[in-house]
């Protein structure tokens, strides 16, 4: 008997589709691609409704620690056995998507911005617990849960989270960021553009730029903002747009 598997309408998390017998297009080579290339930061373009944040879902599963590696059974990267077994469930990953920041003032979308750390900061907050921390960074890492938290501090929260990751697990981390392009696109239509550039462009640097904690980066949005305004001086930096062919079987559908 076939088995009958129904239309994930609207689910965007990786491990909800596969636990619970949705059809999935298997785009899990992308994780070759990502692994192959060794860029340090990608960002793919995509419009929107083409699997952005199905695929950083399916890459957070893969590379975090603790990761359930029957998620990936039958699947394409399953058959790289030397590949999974060097990479999957081996990373610590910070993963925020920002496509929730939708206010129609600078206070509002910045309260928002610290709610998003807040939250990736619950789901690592073993760290509280940690003995390779010190007081410290346990001090600093509170600062990170702080729904007050100052201006500066949110600028180097995504650094800060991956050195204190990285303290802890003694490995690099993986920073995943999904529409990233979307607290700017609202501010500018809201008339607090500028603000949100400079938040976002010190936020983004910080993490990406010369951070001896990443390992690498992958970023996807709609839009491609200036790389000289929001991603000035980050290294081994690769734009992938839809005019690209690299990546296209890995996002929306081919032919096939």
């Amino acid at each position: 008997k076939v088995r009958q598997l129904r239309l994930p309408v609207g689910i965007e998390d990786f491990a909800e589709i596969r636990r619970n017998e949705y059809y999935y297009v298997d785009k899990t080579q992308l994780i070759e691609q990502v692994l192959d290339r060794r860029n340090k930061v990608t960002l793919f373009t995509r419009p929107r409704r083409f699997g952005k944040t199905l695929n950083m879902s399916m890459l957070r599963y893969f590379f975090e620690i603790g990761t359930d590696v029957k998620l990936f059974e039958e699947l394409f990267i399953a058959q790289n056995h030397e590949l999974c077994e060097k990479y999957m469930g081996k990373y610590p990953v910070v993963s925020i998507s920002l496509k929730s920041i939708n206010a129609d003032s600078y206070s509002k979308a910045k309260a928002q911005l610290i709610k998003l750390v807040n939250r990736e900061g619950r789901r690592v907050q073993f760290l509280m617990d940690s003995d390779r921390l010190t007081a410290v960074d346990k001090a600093l890492f509170t600062a990170l849960l702080d729904r007050e938290m100052e201006e500066d501090t949110l600028v180097s929260s995504l650094q800060e989270l991956t050195e204190l990751l990285e303290i802890h697990f003694g490995q690099q981390v993986i920073v995943l960021i999904d529409e990233y392009d979307v607290p700017i696109a609202k501010a500018s239509s809201n008339g607090y553009y500028k603000e949100m550039l400079e938040i976002m462009k010190g936020l983004l640097s910080t993490a990406l730029k010369d951070n001896s904690s990443l390992k690498f980066a992958v970023i996807t949005g709609c839009l491609k903002i200036a790389k000289e305004s929001i991603f000035t001086g980050t290294n081994n930096f690769v734009s992938d747009t839809i005019s690209s062919t690299r990546y296209n079987e890995y996002y929306g559908f081919t032919q096939q």
